[in-house]
């Protein structure tokens, strides 16, 4: 381990004050931990696969909540890696900064944790750019550590409003997180577990929407792949993300195989399947028989038959996969309190009821109101206004995966709940596109679910349509209007 003691600072640090504001105390800093080369004797001993570098920095004005100043010993912020992670660390009531590169190994990370509460005691706040990943998993496991997620961006745009030639070092990152740590912390809210069943559901629905998008991709292929040699299958079976057309390709693979198949065995095929309506299984069974063969060359049927047999391999996987995850999200999401009040809604389902149960979360005190959780999923637009313009657009920095589901689940009330339906008409009739209105309607049911959920109340529609009638609300008034005309 190579260790150096300097004054300077990284190239490319820029570290200028910010803070003018008169109310900020300016106090004198003092070394209550020892002599510099002391503490770095403490970290080298105890982390083989650190490199420290020291830098004595006069610290400006900084302005923090006063229970923060008291709250924790040491503030330290991350640039994280896929191999290593640059930090740079400070102690409460120090001026002196430590700069410092970390093997990305979990014998690595709980040895440079517990050297920090070994040296600094606890709690300790860490601000890195993520709220999950291998990093943070491994630092939750330490009860004396702190973590303050910083978005991405936010921590981009703060480099770049100091450093306008877009320069960018790992070290300069490490710092500007601790910056915005120590200037900022009011921005900044600290990383709270839920309990495991919460975080359990919570993984659990993603991943299964990855699945499906993966379900997706491969359908896409194909589709693409029949159509160049088979595309009579394609007319056979309106769903394609089944395991009966799995099967039906895996055993006839190309039009000349099903063609010798006898009628009784594409009759037991279908049974099996659950495929008993008569006139489905007749229907199909005519279009084979009068099917005709796009083309005889072998150059052409043999590669793509060897694809789509691929192609099907993986998709069963994919579904029989998915299966099992609906189990598992729904004996998780039933355990929890919660499910209840999801479960409910119009249109959840087993699918969507989960997704808003994680939407939502335990914490009742994460928001304060239904204005915040529209903002952060994505639904709420985002209005820019400059002079005598005005722009109004959707929201681009958001978690993709939370406004999906707000969206997803807007659009599937429309036929199920009255008022959401009137009001999807509304915004059409306005001119609105389907998409636009959708999201138009996901920020109005933000606001009922966010009550239902704050005071633990279940959705009723008619307690709602009749809150409508007493406020006179002029939806329920144009739809009454625009039925009477038809």
């Amino acid at each position: 381990m190579h260790l150096r003691v300097t004054n300077n600072r990284p190239e490319h640090v820029m570290f200028p004050a910010l803070v003018s504001n008169s109310q900020v105390r300016l106090s004198s800093l003092t070394n209550t931990q020892g002599s510099p080369h002391n503490r770095l004797a403490i970290l080298a001993s105890q982390n083989s696969g650190m490199h420290v570098l020291i830098c004595n920095l006069a610290l400006e004005e900084v302005m923090m909540k006063p229970q923060s100043n008291s709250a924790f010993t040491a503030f330290v912020g991350i640039d994280w890696a896929d191999k290593k992670h640059d930090f740079c660390m400070q102690a409460a009531g120090s001026d002196q900064r430590v700069f410092g590169t970390l093997d990305h190994s979990p014998e690595a990370i709980m040895q440079w944790a517990f050297s920090l509460h070994d040296r600094f005691g606890g709690p300790i706040a860490i601000c890195v750019e993520l709220a999950k990943g291998p990093l943070v998993y491994a630092l939750q496991r330490c009860d004396f550590i702190v973590l303050f997620p910083v978005h991405p961006s936010t921590l981009a745009k703060y480099r770049e409003a100091f450093v306008p030639s877009h320069a960018k070092d790992d070290p300069t990152d490490a710092e500007m997180a601790l910056d915005i740590l120590l200037r900022h912390p009011d921005k900044l809210q600290p990383l709270k577990l839920q309990s495991v069943a919460m975080r359990t559901l919570a993984a659990l629905v993603e991943e299964r929407r990855g699945l499906v998008n993966g379900v997706v991709g491969i359908t896409n292929s194909l589709v693409s792949s029949l159509k160049q040699y088979y595309p009579q299958v394609l007319d056979w079976f309106e769903h394609r993300d089944t395991l009966i057309f799995c099967d039906f390709l895996s055993r006839w693979p190309t039009l000349r195989h099903v063609k010798r198949a006898r009628r009784s065995t594409l009759e037991t095929f279908f049974g099996q399947h659950n495929s008993r309506r008569a006139y489905l299984v007749e229907e199909r069974i005519q279009g084979i028989r009068a099917a005709t063969a796009l083309t005889e060359d072998e150059s052409v049927i043999r590669p793509n038959q060897m694809l789509v047999q691929a192609l099907v391999e993986q998709l069963r996987a994919l579904l029989l996969a998915i299966d099992r995850f609906d189990a598992e999200i729904d004996t998780v999401a039933k355990s929890l309190p919660d499910y209840d009040l999801f479960a409910a809604l119009p249109g959840a389902g087993h699918i969507q009821a989960p997704r808003l149960l994680v939407a939502f979360g335990e914490d009742r005190d994460r928001y304060t109101n239904a204005a915040q959780i529209q903002s952060y999923s994505g639904v709420a637009p985002v209005v820019e206004r400059s002079g005598n313009k005005c722009w109004v657009h959707w929201r681009f920095a958001c978690p993709t995966f939370l406004r999906q589901t707000f969206v997803e689940w807007a659009g599937s009330t429309i036929p199920r709940s009255y008022w959401a339906g009137a009001y999807y008409q509304q915004q059409r009739n306005k001119g609105c596109s389907h998409r636009v209105a959708v999201r138009a309607l996901a920020f109005k049911w933000i606001r009922i679910l966010y009550r239902c959920w704050k005071t633990r109340t279940p959705y009723d529609e008619s307690v709602y349509l009749n809150a409508l009638r007493r406020r006179g609300s002029p939806l329920l008034a144009s739809h009454s209007e625009s039925a009477n005309i038809t």
